[in-house]
């Protein structure tokens, strides 16, 4: 027997909208530990005692300075270049999708296993499972 929640969450996004924010705030978020490195060094703060108190590494904050020395606010934004290219083609992942759907309860190391004998591509269970998570 199902237990039915005594308040349910309303459904107010989509999943995918949800997502879309949740990453739009974790951007927010970088932005704000830049901005308080940047408070501290006006402070008086040395870049290695800034860098301490928003939790990164002095070579990263003096990065972070460089950047706001050069272009202000618009140097502290993140800078994402989309990240090294899958080694699945797109029509791989769909096959590997498929063949996912076939069978229940795979296991991190028999995809792993699936992906080397089928497309020849071998990753790490790491990389494994963040394709299995991106087809969720």
């Amino acid at each position: 027997m199902v237990k039915t929640e005594m308040y349910p969450i309303q459904k107010k996004l989509t999943y995918e909208e949800l997502n879309k924010r949740i990453r739009y705030i974790e951007i927010l978020i970088k932005i704000l530990d830049r901005l308080y490195f940047v408070r501290y060094r006006y402070m008086g703060d040395s870049v290695e005692e800034a860098a301490r108190k928003v939790g990164v590494t002095k070579r990263v904050a003096y990065v972070w300075q460089k950047r706001w020395n050069r272009d202000g606010y618009a140097g502290l934004l993140p800078r994402y270049a989309g990240g090294r290219p899958s080694k699945l083609t797109d029509d791989q992942k769909s096959d590997l999708k498929f063949y996912l759907r076939m069978q229940e309860n795979w296991t991190t190391a028999r995809v792993r296993e699936l992906i080397r004998d089928k497309f020849g591509v071998d990753y790490s269970l790491k990389q494994v499972r963040v394709i299995m998570k991106g087809m969720d």
